[in-house]
């Protein structure tokens, strides 16, 4: 499919020159020189800008298409309907026509995905960018890869905060990941999911750390909040739990009383499973798929497919035999963190992409293992404990790591699938090695 042309190219100049001056204005503005953040904002956002027309780039002339060109095929069918009508563009954005509409069935007829919720979203989201470049596919890229930057920087500056003497370390735990410059910049449902994760963690931390409840940053979260549950709900089944011990962990230590402190954690953490069961139950024909009665099922099918129909591509992989059951998910756990976060390993490669996506696996075993070693588990341990952001951070990205390990089947689709947690389990990294260390040494050296 042969969506970039030469009014891509042409065009593509002009907007990263409008996206550079907005945002040396903003930089200008809100970090002067001497702001800590000030050196990360610029090379931060060139980055996405990047990863953006890279990605483009590769789909189109090495793969010959994918699902980035479709989910711009379908904008830009959207788009075309603004030539009949501004109505019809705003009814298909907002998804108003029945599928068998006869009105509407020239523009449905050809989108494939007009009725899977969660990729639409993504397609309406793009055709309203489309506007602004003249639903040309490497400016509008482009240009949702700068937005996607400002949740990323949002996370950042969360982090940042928090850990105002770990600024180069939370750059480049959250800015700095090859995986999530790539996947996460481009025309992708992971783009836009960072981009609210991003936002949500920032708004969570304003409103529940800070009590900021200023009607900007509660709106900002709530929106966050329904676009990545409209887009990829099972981020949230790994970040509420994590949330809500991030809280519980935080205010128990201002608790003198030990017996209190236990107490209330005993309390929330039941409270939290039980909300969770009944939550799943009462919205199971919501959540479908991923309700609790489904969710095993669907990790076993999915899995299966995706290794099915790349195995002969020598990209798929196996966690052993799986029962269909949650109990059978649960003893895959270790395999499947370790495959979301240590694999493939770089004897398991066989494509180029995959040996980029072993490289940054290969640091990330490298460095828990350093910590393990220079540290000590039992020393990890309780640095782990004293610090609740350290566990929200390790919480997410294992539990993620799980759901998507025991669900992909597949590096290339792994490679995509597991970006959210990666930010989350570097800062745990970070903050673990760095609280033993001088920030002046090198965690990625090869020295212990």
């Amino acid at each position: 499919m042969q969506v970039i042309t030469f009014l891509d190219f042409l065009l593509l100049p002009f907007y990263i020159v409008i996206i550079y001056l907005i945002a040396f204005k903003i930089r200008d503005s809100q970090y002067p020189p001497g702001h800590r953040w000030r050196p990360y904002f610029i090379p931060g956002l060139t980055l996405k800008i990047l990863g953006a027309i890279f990605i483009g780039l590769i789909y189109q002339y090495y793969y010959g298409g994918g699902d980035t060109m479709l989910y711009f095929h379908h904008a830009d069918i959207i788009n075309s309907s603004m030539g009949e009508s501004f109505g019809k563009w705003f009814n298909l954005i907002f998804h108003i026509p029945e599928w068998y509409d006869g009105r509407y069935s020239e523009y449905i007829s050809k989108m494939e995905w007009y009725q899977s919720s969660t990729e639409y979203v993504v397609a309406c989201i793009v055709a309203f960018l489309g506007l602004f470049t003249f639903t040309t596919y490497l400016p509008t890229a482009v240009l949702l890869g700068a937005l996607a930057f400002t949740g990323i920087w949002a996370l950042f500056r969360t982090f940042a905060t928090k850990y105002p003497y770990y600024t180069k370390q939370v750059a480049i735990s959250v800015l700095y990941i090859p995986s999530t410059i790539m996947w996460g910049s481009g025309i992708f449902k992971d783009t836009i999911c960072m981009f609210g994760l991003g936002w949500l963690t920032y708004g969570a931390f304003r409103l529940l750390i800070n009590r900021d409840f200023r009607i900007g940053t509660i709106i900002m979260t709530i929106l966050a909040f329904y676009l990545v549950a409209s887009i990829k709900v099972y981020i949230l089944l790994a970040f509420v739990p994590a949330l809500v011990l991030w809280i519980l962990f935080t205010y128990s230590h201002r608790i003198r009383n030990a017996f209190g402190r236990f107490m209330l954690k005993v309390l929330v953490i039941a409270g939290s499973f039980i909300g969770f069961l009944v939550f799943s139950q009462k919205f199971a024909s919501s959540l479908d798929k991923y309700s609790l009665e489904n969710v095993a099922t669907t990790s076993y099918r999915t899995s299966s497919f995706i290794a099915e129909r790349s195995g002969d591509e020598g990209s798929a992989y196996s966690l052993g035999e799986m029962d269909p059951s949650i109990g059978g998910m649960l003893k895959k756990f270790p395999a499947a963190v370790n495959v979301s976060l240590f694999r493939p390993y770089l004897w398991e490669t066989k494509k180029v992409m995959q040996l980029l996506s072993a490289l940054e696996a290969t640091m990330f075993l490298w460095v828990t293992i350093k910590i393990l070693i220079t540290i000590g588990p039992r020393r990890t341990w309780r640095t782990i404990t004293s610090d609740p952001t350290i566990q929200f951070c390790l919480i997410f990205a294992i539990i993620f790591g799980f759901a998507i390990g025991v669900s992909s089947g597949n590096f290339g689709t792994l490679s995509r699938y597991r970006i959210p947690c990666l930010p989350f389990y570097a800062l745990a990294l970070m903050l673990i090695y760095y609280r033993h260390f001088p920030v002046q040494k090198n965690i990625l050296s090869l020295k212990l």
